[in-house]
């Protein structure tokens, strides 16, 4: 009967995080990435803000990396696409020495969400991303917080004396 009440919590958080997914017409799986990050990076509110600053930093390179595909084409070709992956994957070996940016896969979950999605390049529609990412963390957040206080709550307490 101990893993009942976890179980619960699971999937109500899961069922409520894709109906409000569904509801305002976000792409669920990025909102699970997100969700994943939270436990995969540290499970803390400090670690979920740097872990989704890099992934806005990788989102941001998969722009780059689209314009600059544009501009090298002309000059290029085909290859165009290639050298820009080339030249901003190759620049994140340097991001990857720093303290605080060097988060390589979490880059990377941002590239992915950019080119899974593949929103048009403006501003606003890639800015719209942000909104699922942020609810990921959130709805991780929530469920953890409440997993951690069943936990709390089913371990036995010693008696002080």
């Amino acid at each position: 009967m101990k893993t009942l009440p976890i179980a619960i919590a699971f999937g109500l958080f899961g069922a409520v995080a894709v109906t409000v997914s569904f509801a305002q017409q976000w792409p669920t799986w990025v909102m699970f990435v997100a969700w994943v990050s939270f436990y995969i990076f540290g499970k803390t509110w400090q670690s979920s803000l740097w872990a989704f600053l890099q992934i806005v930093l990788g989102m941001c390179m998969a722009v780059l990396i689209q314009l600059t595909a544009g501009l090298l084409g002309e000059v290029i070709g085909s290859l165009g696409f290639a050298a820009s992956v080339f030249l901003y994957i190759g620049s994140l070996a340097y991001f990857a020495r720093t303290r605080r940016l060097n988060n390589i896969p979490a880059w990377f979950l941002g590239l992915i969400i950019l080119f899974g999605v593949h929103p048009p390049l403006e501003p606003l529609s890639i800015l719209q991303l942000l909104v699922p990412i942020i609810a990921g963390f959130v709805f991780a957040w929530l469920n953890n917080t409440v997993v951690e206080k069943i936990h709390a709550r089913q371990t036995p307490h010693s008696p002080t004396h």
